[in-house]
């Protein structure tokens, strides 16, 4: 027989991209490149003796032998580094290095476990290429884009005014919804109604009426722009909780936008034919009735005649409004009425602003005016009327739900423009209720707690709806101890339309969490250290046949950083923080946004804890079992046993001496160094111990160190108690279950390989 040498020179094609040459003769692979004229390839290059992966340190050693079969696989090269169209280059990378490793690696992985059989190597192929990437979804999730939140049908996606700083001012968001604020945060609330202004002597007022969000606040502080209200002597504003009453002005108000600032002329001006009228023009829309309807005129030159003496006299000026009620369709169902006659007097050259209100039956009108005196058009008079704005007052206070309101009136000075009276913002805290395992909810508190923005999240009528039994509120209790001793916090504004389920999402994951369902309950499940598996799983209850293993290889390209991007509580916009672990050279890092975090340490530690999981967690194991497979569930801890890949010794007991703690298992051991481990499952398939053990009379006899606190079951007319054994940690492997699939009468459970380094790697934060 003669060795084999395979060239693969595209991964992603390699039955075709790829050189077969044999070897008659044996000789080194060293030796053997050497004879090829390949002193070094010119990409990374993976180099695989009978499916093992070969160091290039033994290349020199490594006997090229009749039978062998060496392969020597080039390793793409990625770009990305985040910008561009490569947003997430970890997860590229990652992407890139399952499909390469797949057909390649998965030869070495079944000769690595001892695994000849064809279909195996090729099950354990797939199942690399399978996992890899459900092993980037699940330990590196990407970034989902906003949900966009459109104006109208064919328009652009708008923009969120607490996100985005092109977009950071008061407006109103027409059919967007209404803001969601959990913990701390600054916003910019949008506007609540329509903005109307009124003039009182001879000053302009600006009513201005803001929804800060759902719920009830804590106001921290309330400014224009930068500047905190107080600077402001010329506004006044009012807080109106939910429920409450607007009183510092009318809170329903309509302007027409077609008066705006036209001349009403003198009957010496009327054109011939013409009655001198200006409109009509409704007052209200449709479906509305006004009680009180209001008009603004405006002397532009003042109101003055310059007498012959250098002084000023006065002048007067003279106009009528009329009204007429309409219907919906805006067609007359009465006559014209006069609504009011109205004289004005005054000897100035300061421009005069004038308000008047007049008080009318509900329903809905049409409003027309004309000028019934003289102008006076010398050059030494000032004598021009103007009809400047018409406003309907309706009837009823308006119903806003529950939502926290901010009314402002501000009068227009110099030191209030009109861009600066869309720049109010605040910073606010929510109120939440708390809940208590003894003395239920609480009235609502001002709160920045993960937990119970979660449990609103899932509550309130902007949420999902669900009642106290469906959510697992014993859980989140426990887990806010967690969070509020690490300070970890949620500071987050929902202002534009995602799902239920996408909120829960978020609000859980700044607490390194995540929502899952389980028989019609909402849970919630944190990624911390566990120390006591739940269940032990080896060969005696794992089904034949199901057990999988998948690697993802790490490449020369993988991410060796995490770039978190948040919102930071000090500047109120998006900041960056890139951490690393210790020994990475953090020049690949990966781009996340932490939606919720507005703290530099948090945003540090969830950085170095994503950095680590995706260094250290990379097995996925798959497997099935019977019934006992639904005694965990997603994120507890179990422990596997089994021999193939050399998680420990796995079996059954088959004796067991009370006195001397001897246990005869159903399989031979091996021992080594060091301290030995055996764990057994109770009953309920809990797990008891590891417990030191020593070995027996027999290769089949273990003696424990301590006793286990139950007898273990040796009998027939049950399931025997089972065993994991083996050196120090190595009895089984830790693992953090993914998923609980039913199978027919099976359970398939999959689970990531826990490592201990994930956890202190935030605890080193």
């Amino acid at each position: 027989m003669t060795g084999t040498v395979v060239l693969v020179k595209n991964p992603f094609r390699p039955e075709r991209d790829r050189e077969v040459a044999t070897v008659d003769a044996p000789i080194t692979v060293r030796d053997w490149l050497d004879g090829r004229g390949i002193l070094e390839f010119d990409r990374p290059t993976l180099c695989l003796l009978n499916g093992k992966p070969l160091l290039r340190a033994e290349w020199r050693t490594a006997v090229i032998g009749a039978g062998d079969v060496v392969a020597f696989v080039a390793l793409p090269q990625g770009g990305g580094g985040g910008g561009g169209g490569f947003k997430n280059p970890l997860r590229i990378l990652l992407m890139i290095a399952v499909m390469v490793a797949a057909p390649v690696i998965g030869g070495a992985i079944a000769g690595a476990l001892g695994i000849t059989s064809p279909f195996w190597i090729s099950a354990i192929t797939a199942g690399v290429g399978l996992a890899g990437a459900a092993l980037v979804n699940v330990l590196v999730p990407p970034p989902k884009p906003p949900t966009p939140t459109f104006g109208g049908f064919g328009s652009a996606a708008a923009h969120s005014p607490t996100y985005s700083l092109q977009a950071q001012g008061n407006q109103a968001r027409l059919g967007g919804p209404i803001p969601v604020v959990y913990g701390r945060h600054l916003i910019y609330p949008d506007l609540a109604a329509t903005p109307w202004t009124a003039y009182a002597d001879n000053e302009q007022f600006l009513h201005q009426l803001h929804c800060i969000g759902q719920g009830e606040y804590q106001f921290e502080q309330l400014r224009i722009e930068d500047s905190p209200i107080s600077s402001f002597e010329e506004v006044q504003y009012e807080v109106v909780p939910p429920g409450g009453a607007v009183t510092l002005f009318e809170a329903d108000v309509t302007t027409a936008p077609e008066v705006a600032g036209q001349e009403l002329r003198g009957s010496n001006e009327w054109p011939a034919g013409s009655d001198g009228w200006v409109g009509p023009f409704a007052a209200n829309p449709p479906d509305t009735d006004a009680t009180e309807i209001g008009i603004d005129v405006v002397f532009p030159r003042g109101l003055y005649f310059a007498n012959d003496g250098g002084g000023l006299s006065s002048k007067s000026a003279d106009w009528e409004i009329q009204v007429r009620a309409i219907d919906e369709d805006g067609a007359p169902v009465g006559g014209w009425t006069v609504l009011a006659t109205e004289t004005f007097s005054t000897a100035t050259t300061t421009p005069q602003r004038r308000s008047y209100r007049y008080t009318v039956a509900a329903g809905r009108y049409e409003i027309r005016a004309r000028r019934t005196d003289v102008k006076d058009t010398s050059s030494r008079a000032g004598h021009e009327l103007r009809w400047e704005g018409l406003k309907a007052f309706l009837a009823g206070q308006p119903q806003f739900g529950n939502v926290t309101l901010l009314a402002l009136k501000m009068r227009a000075t110099d030191n209030l423009s009109q861009r600066s009276s869309r720049l109010v913002n605040c910073i606010v805290t929510r109120k939440l209720p708390v809940w208590d395992p003894v003395l239920g909810w609480s009235a609502p508190q001002p709160t920045r707690s993960i937990a119970w923005a979660f449990a609103d999240a899932a509550r309130a009528a902007y949420g999902a709806k669900l009642p106290d039994w469906r959510i697992d509120l014993t859980a989140l209790h426990a887990l806010d101890q967690t969070w509020q001793a690490r300070g970890d916090r949620f500071d987050a504004v929902f202002d534009q339309a995602l799902t239920v389920w996408e909120a829960l999402t978020r609000i859980a994951r700044v607490g390194r969490a995540v929502p899952f369902l389980q028989g019609g309950i909402l849970r919630i499940v944190r990624d911390q250290p566990q120390t006591l598996p739940v269940a032990l799983f080896s060969p005696r209850n794992i089904v034949k046949g199901s057990f999988k293993v998948q690697y993802l290889m790490p490449g020369e390209d993988t991410a060796d950083a995490v770039t978190v991007e948040y919102f930071s509580s000090r500047t109120w916009k998006s900041d960056e923080e890139t951490v690393a672990l210790p020994d990475s050279a953090a020049e690949q890092p990966a781009k996340v946004s932490l939606f919720g975090c507005t703290d530099t340490t948090l945003a540090r530690r969830e950085g170095l804890y994503m950095a680590a999981a995706n260094r250290y967690r990379r097995r996925m194991v798959t497997f099935r079992t019977e019934l006992e497979g639904l005694i965990p569930t997603y994120g507890d801890l179990i422990a596997v046993a089994h021999d193939l890949p050399r998680w420990g010794r796995g079996g059954e007991v088959i004796g067991w001496d009370a006195q001397s703690l001897t246990l005869t298992l159903s399989e031979p051991l091996e021992w080594g160094d060091g301290m030995h481990w055996i764990a057994l499952r109770r009953r309920d398939g809990s797990v008891a111990g590891p417990f030191g053990a020593t070995p027996g009379a027999t290769t089949q006899e273990v003696v424990l160190a301590e006793d286990p606190g139950f007898a273990p079951y040796t009998g027939t007319a049950e399931e025997r108690t089972h065993f994991a054994f083996g050196p120090g940690e190595a009895w089984s492997l830790k693992a953090r279950v993914l998923a609980i699939r039913p199978r027919g009468e099976q359970i398939e459970i999959a689970c990531v390989g826990e490592h201990d380094a994930v956890h202190d790697a935030d605890a080193a934060a």
